[in-house]
């Protein structure tokens, strides 16, 4: 009898726990949304929505950063705070800058990056008016043919700042009324949701 118990207590623990385990966990994984199918979906609406925008303000160029981790400091270890253009449309005839902005560094751009984090908003219809602050983007400008540009923060529910949406007029300079502005911040806030599903 002493035996018997000694076997089933051994087949439980040997055998069926760790079948029962695999089948549980295979199970939990099927529940859970593959990674790539999602940001398939997520990219596809954003995609969307840029497009959408870019046709609604007839912008050149629009775009939408995403900060992310880029490495660590020595010998702190702290985290290097990056962003990337992670996606952009762009009219016909106009260049692309998304492979020009991967992994730059936030510090680079501490003027635009602050403003953004607390006005949420800047506007620069005219790069080559002095009287217009350009928050150290006017070289930036030049170098992508930029005559007009238009960012705005991309922020979580709880306020968190997670990257910016960007407009670009390259064939000419445009000036964009409060209205406009107003509802692109409400482009940039919807914009913040579907990113964070992601």
């Amino acid at each position: 009898m002493e035996s018997f118990t000694a076997i089933t207590i051994a087949f439980i623990t040997g055998v069926l726990g760790p079948v029962l385990i695999l089948l549980i966990k295979n199970r939990l994984d099927r529940n859970k949304p593959d990674m790539l199918t999602e940001a398939l979906k997520t990219g596809e609406l954003v995609m969307a929505r840029l497009d959408h925008i870019r046709e609604e303000f007839k912008a050149d160029r629009v775009w939408v950063t995403q900060f992310h981790n880029g490495g660590h400091f020595y010998p702190t270890g702290k985290s290097i705070a990056k962003f990337s253009v992670i996606y952009e449309t762009v009219s016909p005839n106009t260049s692309s800058i998304q492979s020009n902005f991967q992994n730059i560094p936030v510090n680079l751009f501490t003027k635009s990056m602050n403003q953004l984090l607390s006005a949420d908003t800047i506007e620069i219809p005219d790069y080559k008016d002095d009287a217009v602050a350009t928050y150290g983007l006017k070289y930036v400008a030049e170098e992508s043919n930029c005559k007009s540009g238009y960012l705005f923060s991309i922020k979580t529910i709880d306020d968190k700042f997670i990257g910016v949406l960007g407009l670009d007029y390259t064939k000419r300079k445009t000036r964009l009324d409060v209205e406009s502005i107003n509802h692109l911040a409400v482009h940039a806030s919807s914009l913040g949701g579907a990113l964070m599903s992601h």
